[in-house]
């Protein structure tokens, strides 16, 4: 046992100083993000003035609010901003131990992966949250004017963004479970039903309980899990599973 804890020692240390310049370049990019935070938060707030151009403010109504909201904006655009090098270090770290074919995998992967998270949360900035927002303002008129939070519209905000671009990983991951052989390629057209009852669910718990926009997440989630399932037919691979796999 003590054998085993000498060996791990350098790697536990290699870890530990990765680790803390991980945290050392989120602390910069986050402290860079917040001298911005007034343009950060006019873009993130440009989607509603162009749903409801009537709208001229966000108010608050707690001394903390604004200076919260800011802070986690500026801590979310810096965890963006510095996760291509928490990556690089992701990757310094495993690749020694990787063979030629394995690191190959891994490097397609992370591409794959990043690639589709940019392109929901661009899908979910520039096509989704305008027509959302458009949606909820068009109850507004002359006896209902609205009065939006500015910490409440950020949340909601980053949290359409993360979720679009988590959700745009859908079709990548059934196509891998499908091609390492983890569940057949069959499995998601006859699982259809209880994966869109965990699809509203999320939704639901996404969206705090509006129905509305559970509908309005729900819909498009619902489009790239039959994405996913016609990736699968074309680059799924093999249709044999797992021997060991709960379908075989």
């Amino acid at each position: 046992m003590l054998e085993a804890l000498e060996q791990f020692q350098p790697h536990h240390q290699e870890l530990k100083q990765r680790l803390l310049r991980c945290l050392l370049v989120l602390a910069g990019t986050s402290t860079v993000a917040y001298l911005f935070k007034d343009h950060l938060a006019n873009w993130c707030i440009e989607p509603l003035y162009r749903a409801y151009p009537q709208l001229d403010k966000l108010v608050y109504t707690k001394l903390t609010e604004a200076f919260l909201s800011y802070l986690k904006l500026s801590l979310l655009a810096g965890l963006i901003a510095a996760l291509p090098f928490m990556l690089y270090q992701l990757w310094l770290f495993v690749a020694p131990g990787l063979l030629d074919n394995e690191k190959k995998t891994v490097r397609s992967i992370l591409a794959w992966a990043s690639m589709l998270f940019t392109s929901g949360a661009l899908f979910a900035y520039y096509v989704a949250l305008p027509r959302i927002l458009l949606f909820f303002m068009s109850y507004a008129g002359p006896t209902l004017q609205p009065r939006l939070k500015l910490g409440l519209y950020l949340t909601f905000t980053a949290r359409m963004i993360l979720t679009f671009g988590i959700a745009f990983e859908i079709p990548f991951l059934m196509v891998m479970a499908s091609r390492t052989g983890l569940i057949r390629p069959g499995h998601f057209p006859k699982k259809r039903p209880y994966f869109y009852l965990a699809i509203i669910v999320l939704s639901f718990l996404l969206t705090t309980g509006d129905p509305t926009a559970t509908v309005l997440l729900s819909l498009p989630l619902f489009a790239l899990y039959e994405a996913g399932i016609l990736a699968c037919r074309f680059f799924g691979g093999t249709s044999a599973a797992n021997p060991g796999s709960p379908d075989a």
